[in-house]
């Protein structure tokens, strides 16, 4: 016999997840909003920041290849691996969110020093990669909101537009960071 927080992970009572979606969704995007504008720590030396970049680069590697695997697995109709490999990519953007604020937090901003071709390919990728990490967070929310709820047409639906959202802001994380490395 399941109990009843059983009930709403296989579908017997669902659960309202939107406040809790509305609620992360505003406190991340504006704790990143607001440390965008911030100029960092002047005086932390307790180690050498500079290594989060490339943290954050690796996590959102595994953030990718964890897509790609529950894409695959979902492909194949293997529900219980496409979950794991979800989950996975949870984990693994939760950990680069906490380096990347705490990036964010600890060190300056570091402007990039391409030109030409470079800084505008550099710039669309960033910009896009900022306005879609952003929409990322409540759709990827939604998405295991709905997957919990046992709504399995609405999560196919929103699923669609989720999964190559995420895996785009993954793998352009990692890009950002190839590209403005050098200038750090």
């Amino acid at each position: 016999m399941l109990n009843n927080s059983s009930n709403a992970v296989f579908g017997n009572k669902k659960r309202n997840y939107k406040p809790a979606i509305i609620t992360i969704s505003i406190i991340l995007i504006g704790a990143i909003g607001v440390l965008s504008g911030m100029q960092g720590v002047d005086d932390f030396d307790a180690f050498d920041v500079t290594i989060l970049p490339l943290i954050n680069a690796i996590l959102n590697s595994f953030t990718f290849l964890f897509l790609v695997g529950a894409l695959i697995a979902i492909l194949k109709r293997n529900v219980k691996i496409h979950r794991r490999f979800i989950y996975a990519a949870f984990v693994t953007t939760s950990l680069f969110l906490v380096t990347y604020v705490a990036f964010h937090y600890l060190a300056p901003s570091t402007p990039y020093g391409g030109e030409g071709f470079m800084a505008g390919f550099y710039y669309f990728i960033l910009i896009t990669h900022i306005l879609l990490a952003a929409a990322i967070v409540p759709l990827a929310l939604t998405s295991v909101a709905r997957a919990w709820n046992m709504e399995n047409e609405r999560h196919k639906k929103i699923a669609r537009w989720t999964m190559p959202i995420w895996l785009y802001v993954s793998l352009t994380g990692v890009l950002v960071y190839i590209l403005i490395s050098p200038y750090y």
